[in-house]
């Protein structure tokens, strides 16, 4: 006997299977998957603080933070304390217009001294701080609030309620004016030795390659005649190996002033063997669309200075003032970029 046709309506045999465990569970249980589901769903759209701290403004204190994906931020509690407002308030007075504004900012009187730039960066962002869900906003609008009220305080269009928070926004001004609230930030929550290895990794990028080149002749024989003659020696005759100190002085006069840290990376790139030589020249890892030309101009300059003094001794503090050393050894915390 054939069975009739399948009813669309009717779950097949594993949603059936699923529907029976889904009853089988108390309503505590199915509540409990539901959480858990809502809060990965949660983990997986809000960036999560990488980095946190306490900015300190005078006698302000903002927790901040550094979320994964670069921004900088401030707590919406410490941004609302930094303002002499204990709590958000009670009930908003906007006015009119679609907008987006933290309560501190819907007040009618402040309307005039709100930019358009103002009501869309300053959206509340949602991210992960140790976990837990945590509120706050861009650090950029900090003194842009505080510009608002500042304006309107010298409009004399502030309400008493209101003339507390022109206060604050005078100090907070003020503190920040020395220096950029990302910098603060950064600081703050330890940040800027992830910055400062950025910065150092584009750099390497665009002088070094790990591809290393053909070799072919970079350094004249002008600026090892030129530095024999400094030093008071006599220079080595035609197909004799230059001895291997005349590597030390190199480094010195041009390996570690093209920029920081690329000193470092080429003697991690290009290692020297038991001999004590190494495989390659240092100049074979440089870029070819950068790093070859600023060691072809920082030669030329080198060179020019070279001929302008008698001695060693003239030429070395010249040397100094014209480029400067980054230093012999790249700092510890910079390592780790430099090997990847």
């Amino acid at each position: 006997m054939t069975s009739g046709p399948k009813d669309p309506q009717q779950p097949s045999g594993k949603a059936k299977g699923g529907v029976a465990r889904a009853e089988g569970l108390s309503s505590e249980r199915r509540s409990e998957i539901a959480r858990q589901a809502a809060e990965a769903r949660w983990h997986g759209d809000t960036p999560k603080a990488t980095h946190e701290g306490v900015l300190k403004i005078g006698e302000i204190e903002i927790p901040c933070a550094v979320l994964e994906d670069g921004r900088r931020v401030l707590t919406q509690s410490g941004v609302m304390r930094a303002l002499g407002r204990a709590r958000q308030a009670k009930g908003r007075q906007h006015y009119d217009g679609d907008v987006n504004l933290p309560a501190f900012l819907t007040a009618k009187n402040l309307k005039p001294f709100i930019s358009k730039d103002l009501e869309v960066t300053s959206s509340q962002i949602e991210f992960r701080l140790k976990g837990k869900k945590a509120y706050g906003y861009e650090a950029d609008l900090l003194p842009k609030v505080c510009e608002v009220f500042l304006e309107a305080e010298q409009a004399g269009v502030l309400v008493p309620s209101q003339e507390h928070i022109g206060q604050k926004a005078m100090i907070l001004i003020r503190g920040l004016a020395r220096v950029g609230i990302a910098a603060l930030i950064d600081e703050a929550t330890g940040y800027q030795e992830v910055r400062d290895r950025q910065a150092l990794q584009a750099i390497l990028e665009k002088y070094l390659t790990d591809e290393w080149a053909k070799w072919t002749k970079t350094f004249p024989d002008e600026f090892y005649k030129e530095l024999f003659r400094l030093k008071k020696l006599p220079y080595p005759s035609l197909g004799n190996k230059r001895p291997q100190y005349v590597g030390h002085w190199t480094n010195n006069i041009v390996y570690s002033r093209l920029a920081p840290g690329v000193k470092a990376a080429l003697q991690k790139k290009n290692p020297r063997l038991r001999s004590g030589e190494r495989a390659r020249k240092h100049h074979q890892f440089l870029t070819r669309d950068f790093g070859h030309p600023e060691l072809r101009d920082h030669l030329q300059k080198v060179i020019f200075l070279m001929k302008a003094c008698e001695t060693w001794e003239d030429f070395e503090p010249m040397l100094d003032r014209a480029a400067t050393k980054y230093g012999d050894t790249m700092p510890l915390r910079l390592e780790a970029s430099v090997e990847s």
